[in-house]
């Protein structure tokens, strides 16, 4: 499936839609350049959670745990990862295989972590189309994957 948007609300919107579909052990991998709209899209996928607390993007910490929806969101920026083993260290496999939502941006770089019912999102803008306009691609796994 592919969305366009034209502002950083659409975007916002496309989140939330994920988020109020997204099931316990869902896991998104989301993938874009700088400042393409991947924390924007992650908000609006939190808001649909039911979530309201502030989210940011965990560039320095890795994962950040937000419970106070009606699943609890693991928000994974794997942009700084250097090995495959860190993600162990910090104990992705309870998180990827527990009872709530995972969003990892950056997926691209632990791409041999992921499950195959990963739901792959990428993000993409065009400067010719406007400054504003983004490209969201939701790639979902095959019923033979899940």
């Amino acid at each position: 499936m592919t969305i366009e948007t034209n502002s950083e609300q659409e975007t916002f919107l496309v989140g939330r839609r994920l988020g109020e579909r997204a099931h316990p052990g869902q896991i998104f991998a989301l993938d874009g350049d700088l400042g393409v709209g991947k924390t924007i899209l992650t908000k609006g996928l939190a808001a649909g959670l039911g979530i309201t607390e502030p989210v940011s993007s965990p560039t320095f910490t890795i994962v950040q745990i937000y419970e106070e929806g009606r699943l609890p969101l693991y928000h994974f920026d794997v942009y700084r990862i250097g090995d495959i083993e860190e993600m162990e260290e910090i104990g992705y496999e309870d998180c990827f295989y527990g009872e709530g939502v995972c969003l990892i941006e950056w997926a691209n770089r632990i791409g041999e972590l992921l499950p195959p019912q990963t739901v792959y999102i990428s993000i993409e803008k065009n400067l010719e189309q406007g400054f504003d306009y983004r490209r969201i691609t939701v790639q979902e796994p095959l019923p033979s994957e899940q």
